[in-house]
């Protein structure tokens, strides 16, 4: 008899992760393949949602080939958030996705962020929450003014993972959480703010939670006649992927972009914080960052080697070098600034330098960054929490887990899979089949830890001083770099 498993798909920013896991909690197998993201344009940043289906369909197609899967149960989906695709009635893309790095929308949603008041943003969201060129509103407003052929003919404006549900069931559907910025505290969506924007509210999708059944795989398709769960965006399954929903508890995790996050009843009004509705008794606050392990990809592709190339030159560092003072904001920056218009910046190179003293710097700015948006969040949550749970791609170096543990004064505890999204996905699912009590109760299950990093107290002090820098250096290079970004040049 075949054992009874399920599988969770995460629809990251580069690839697709998958994982097949047992009822109890065992993981059988998992998959990775990449897709290709456009940059058309300076501030463009697009993806062909057909990528995303295709690779989805072969991760199902491959554990079907090579796992008796006549238990399987079910398969839950979570995906990158704020990327949205524009589809017709026959859940067809009308344009290519606008990934969440796109920063084409900054000045409508200027505009559209000027029209809520504080009082609003409070009532609706619990906290000053801004109106970004991510923001789904301002994706709708710009394809309402410069491509009104699309938006006419637009039936709904949806997430990754709702466009591969509504390619696996023929089923459109979306939940409230991934939906963030225009669902209220009760998870309905906000009328008053989507009358901003003319006929928006009739675009968007109906709300499920999370386990809800969406559909069933179509026939013909690889795990035709499996429950698909409606899952949610990545930060929530990946707070679920290493083990976090108790109060007090924390996350960090890492891929393209860095989220930290804190479990937390209390919510103190803070600029540049997602402070989430509550769901399943868990209120989670979130402070994304625009280009965590994008830093070190982008680094790797300019110096012409791998990441693990890049990870050993740092770890041959002996830690008294001079490193130059790198600021990560290579497509804006998210939390706490909120800012579209920052950009990276090097300070401090001299002729004595090489490609070391730049990975090791970039290693710190993106640990800087990282510990701004713990800062912000700890006032958010009124919570400050020693330990930091962690899953994601960009934990896999030693050196770098050791920069960030030692920047952040915490204690580091990093999952054993690197899938910790796919994994949460995985538990969704099995909640959703009645598998578990809960998804928190299914995660305790499958998460597994293998390594921890310790603060050294030696560094504190190295690294105030470079934390006091990185802060007083975006001051003074904010309108800087807002005016060569809007120059004509």
């Amino acid at each position: 008899m075949s054992d009874k498993t399920v599988i969770g798909i995460d629809i990251g920013t580069t690839a697709i992760k998958a994982v097949l896991v047992t009822g109890a909690g065992t993981q059988l197998g998992h998959y990775v393949e990449s897709y290709p993201t456009a940059r058309p344009a300076p501030g463009i940043v697009e993806q062909e949602p057909d990528d995303w289906i295709r690779v989805a369909i072969q991760a199902l197609a491959g554990f079907e080939r090579d796992f008796d899967l006549g238990g399987l149960q079910a398969i839950g989906i979570c995906s990158q958030a704020n990327t949205h695709v524009f589809i017709d009635r026959n859940a067809t893309p009308l344009a290519p996705a606008i990934v969440w790095q796109d920063l084409r929308c900054a000045d409508i949603a200027v505009e559209l962020d000027g029209q809520v008041g504080a009082d609003s943003r409070i009532a609706w969201w619990g906290a000053p929450l801004p109106i970004d060129a991510s923001h789904c509103l301002s994706r709708m407003e710009w394809m309402r003014r410069n491509r009104p052929d699309i938006w006419g003919r637009s039936r709904a404006v949806i997430l990754p993972k709702d466009y591969c549900i509504a390619r696996l069931t023929g089923e459109v559907a979306a939940d409230a959480i991934a939906s963030i910025g225009l669902v209220d505290g009760q998870l309905n969506y906000i009328k008053a703010l989507l009358d901003l924007v003319p006929d928006a509210v009739q675009r968007l999708p109906p709300l499920r939670d999370f386990t809800h059944v969406a559909g069933r795989v179509l026939p013909g398709l690889p795990c035709a006649g499996t429950p698909v769960i409606v899952g949610t965006m990545d930060a929530w399954s990946g707070m679920f992927g290493v083990d976090v929903g108790k109060v007090g508890s924390a996350m960090y995790l890492s891929g393209t972009s860095d989220v930290l996050g804190i479990v937390s009843p209390k919510r103190i009004p803070t600029p540049g914080v997602a402070a989430f509705p509550t769901y399943q008794e868990i209120t989670l606050h979130a402070a994304p960052i625009q280009s965590g392990g994008a830093s070190l990809a982008w680094l790797s592709r300019l110096l012409g080697r791998s990441i693990d190339e890049l990870c050993v030159l740092a770890a041959a560092m002996s830690g008294q070098e001079r490193i130059p003072l790198f600021i990560p904001h290579l497509d804006g920056e998210r939390a706490p600034l909120w800012d579209p218009f920052a950009r990276g910046i090097f300070l401090g190179l001299d002729s004595s330098m090489g490609p070391a003293h730049l990975v090791r710097s970039v290693m710190e700015g993106v640990a800087y960054s990282a510990q701004w948006a713990l800062e912000t969040l700890e006032r958010s949550a009124d919570s400050s929490p020693s330990i930091l749970n962690c899953g994601g791609g960009g934990f896999a170096s030693d050196v770098w887990n050791q920069i960030r543990a030692d920047v952040l004064g915490r204690t580091l505890r990093c999952v054993r899979s690197a899938d910790a999204a796919a994994t949460g996905a995985a538990a969704m699912a099995l909640a959703g089949i009645g598998a578990a009590g809960s998804i928190a109760d299914a995660a305790s299950r499958i998460v597994q830890f293998e390594r921890e990093f310790r603060p050294d107290p030696a560094r504190r002090g190295y690294h105030e001083v470079r934390m006091a820098l990185f802060k007083d250096s975006y001051a003074a290079t904010q309108d800087i770099s807002r005016r060569h970004v809007t120059s004509v040049l």
